[in-house]
């Protein structure tokens, strides 16, 4: 996630880049929404996660079109979408792909031929990923970490762009097997996504009982969505603004401070934490800030930005032991209290920027 060189471009031409990549999103967003209802946030974030290059976990009781939404994504970007239906017996090779023996007639000779997985996509939905044991969710870490493949001591490049998106039903937990905590942490975002309101479920019913087929068609392609990805990087960000976003994540860990800081750790962390979020967060809390300025319209990054994307980046990263259990004290609540005490240092004064997030 480091960031790339300095780029020779000038301020006009970086300023008309993000003006043509926030159209470009308003694009895509008007077309799924011809034919999922409602969701916008949810439609924003995972957006946001493509516009970085990240990966994301989406959260969401069956019927919520989940596996609906990504796919409109898909076909809107025309890009290849493969979905893989997570069950106890998946095999590692049911993901990646497998060797086979494949015999030349004309010479009676036998090679092995490699035959690839559903792995090998655009856009790779992984369909309730808790349902599978660890051996089998390990095969996707080289996936998303390294873009690639390793089978027989073959590395197989995976295409570009690359996207996991999975997905997890936060209700029923019998026979399902958790994520471990490291690969959790290569998910970008953990996107919530709850029940439409009343009127959003009419305008779904009367859409999904009738004749009237509702479609979205491609808008962008691959080449222009990386584009998109290099607008979002350009976006500038301050010091101060970096500092904050720093500042939010180190004060998620408990017990764990160093001579140049002055931060103590906040009663809510100690009482509630074990664990808290590592430097992919703050990373990924930098770079999501970048994306929700340009969807916002903005041309820099400001406090509001990371305020904005805090919880789906920190969410799942931090780890609350039995005493937050016992006083029904979660990770976004942790999260929140955080956001209405933690102070932006911008050289003149500190003050704290309260909550922007309902």
């Amino acid at each position: 996630m480091n960031e790339s060189a300095p780029n020779s471009m000038s301020e006009d031409e970086i300023t008309n880049e993000i003006a043509w990549a926030l159209d470009a999103v308003g694009r895509v967003r008007t077309e799924v929404h011809k034919v999922i209802v409602g969701q916008e946030q949810v439609l924003d974030e995972v957006l946001l996660t493509m516009v970085c290059g990240g990966h994301a976990i989406v959260e969401g009781v069956p019927g919520l079109a989940k596996t609906l939404l990504i796919s409109t994504l898909a076909k809107c970007l025309s890009l290849q979408f493969s979905r893989i239906q997570f069950t106890p017996d998946l095999m590692p090779s049911d993901i990646t792909g497998t060797e086979v023996i494949e015999e030349d007639r004309s010479t009676g000779m036998r090679t092995l031929r490699f035959v690839r997985g559903p792995i090998f996509a655009n856009i790779v939905l992984a369909d309730e990923i808790n349902r599978t044991p660890p051996k089998t969710q390990a095969a996707l870490l080289e996936s998303m970490q390294e873009r690639q493949v390793t089978v027989g001591g073959i590395t197989h490049k995976l295409a570009n762009p690359f996207f996991v998106l999975a997905t997890q039903n936060p209700i029923e937990q019998e026979g399902t097997y958790s994520l471990p905590e490291a690969q959790l942490d290569r998910f970008m975002l953990n996107i919530r996504i709850g029940y439409p309101n009343e009127q959003q479920e009419l305008e779904i019913v009367s859409r999904t009982t009738g004749e009237e087929k509702f479609e979205a068609t491609p808008v962008l392609d691959a080449t222009e969505l990386t584009r998109i990805q290099a607008a979002v990087r350009r976006i500038p960000v301050a010091d101060h603004v970096v500092r904050y976003a720093l500042r939010l994540v180190r004060s998620t860990r408990s017990g764990e401070r160093d001579g140049n800081s002055n931060q103590s750790t906040p009663k809510i962390v100690k009482d509630y934490v074990s664990w808290g979020g590592g430097p992919r967060a703050s990373q990924f809390l930098v770079l999501a800030a970048k994306a929700k300025a340009l969807f916002s319209g903005e041309y820099h990054v400001l406090p509001k930005h990371i305020q904005e994307v805090a919880l789906p980046v920190l969410r799942h990263r931090i780890v609350t032991n039995f005493n937050a259990e016992a006083d029904g004290v979660n990770s976004d609540v942790v999260v929140q209290t955080l956001l209405n005490t933690t102070t932006l240092d911008d050289a003149s004064n500190q003050r704290p920027l309260g909550t922007l997030i309902q």
